[in-house]
């Protein structure tokens, strides 16, 4: 008797820290979605909709796109995805199916994430309740509904791979850089595209004028009259964490939502990081802005 208690408390051990590390990675991969911005996106535009079921339309120079359900719905959503499926989404730009997504789904950025990050996201979705919602087909021009428009552009302009970190810089410089570029994507609206949907690299986050919605997006170099090179570090964070800006004022538009959803939700180390990161940047002028 005494040995089978023995294995039974082993057992009851061994499911209680299964369950103690499935929960650990459902909390990791809450505040992983938050810092990622998938809320924001996979969300629609309407006050009874539901989180993380798609529908949120996309007005872009390229058509619009509507987001796709990510709760683990198995005929709408991705409850059928492996864990090489949700990866090769992330770091690949690829479905299940092996078809290629187009960059409205910012995996030019995700490409970045560590495995271990993208897997506790997936843990966090799959924790969710399953929402029965169909996905919205994009509204695109002639041009871009072939099938290998898509893969097209991942050839010509798309590098995956993961961070690495740079040894010559500290450890908040490089998780700011992680989060900026990565995980919070900030490239995919603060920086100005080609005809080609491309972002332009010498003008990174120098701003856009034409950004999702069609709306301008402001310059975050430390430029000292087009960007926030006048910023303090206190500023940088009070807006990242409740909106404000340095003249009283709060941000509107979508940097408001993204800041509800996302920069809001992260720590106090990482919203400083990320202004490590930003105060490091070479000042750029705004497109088109005289030198």
């Amino acid at each position: 008797m005494t040995g089978r208690r023995a294995g039974a408390g082993a057992l009851l051990a061994s499911l209680l820290a299964t369950t103690a590390a499935a929960e650990s990675a459902v909390e990791r991969g809450r505040y992983l979605a938050a810092a990622a911005g998938c809320a924001s996106c996979h969300t629609a535009d309407t006050e009874d909709a539901a989180p993380f079921a798609g529908g949120r339309a996309l007005v872009s120079d390229f058509g619009t796109f509507y987001a796709p359900n990510i709760t683990p719905d198995r005929a709408t959503g991705i409850g059928t995805w492996s864990d090489t499926d949700f990866l090769a989404a992330l770091h690949a730009g690829r479905s299940p199916d092996g078809g290629a997504y187009f960059p409205a789904f910012p995996y030019p950025a995700y490409t970045g994430m560590s495995a271990g990050d993208a897997l506790a996201i997936k843990a966090f979705l799959f924790s969710l309740p399953a929402v029965r919602q169909a996905n919205r087909p994009h509204e695109l021009p002639w041009y871009l509904r072939f099938v290998p428009a898509a893969r097209g552009w991942q050839w010509l302009f798309f590098q995956p791979g993961r961070y690495v970190p740079d040894p010559d810089r500290s450890t908040p410089w490089n998780r700011g850089a992680y989060l900026v570029r990565h995980l919070g994507h900030c490239g995919e609206c603060h920086t100005p595209r080609t005809a080609l949907g491309v972002l332009r690299a010498d003008e990174e986050l120098a701003g856009n004028p034409q950004g999702p919605e069609q709306r301008r997006v402001p310059n975050i170099t430390p430029h000292d009259t087009d960007g926030i090179g006048a910023w303090s570090g206190s500023d940088i964070a009070t807006l990242l964490e409740i909106g404000m800006l340095p003249d009283g004022d709060f941000a509107g538009a979508g940097m408001g939502q993204v800041i509800d959803d996302n920069t809001s939700q992260l720590t106090p180390a990482d919203r400083q990081a990320i202004v490590v990161y930003l105060q490091s940047l070479p000042p750029r002028p705004a497109p088109g802005a005289k030198p």
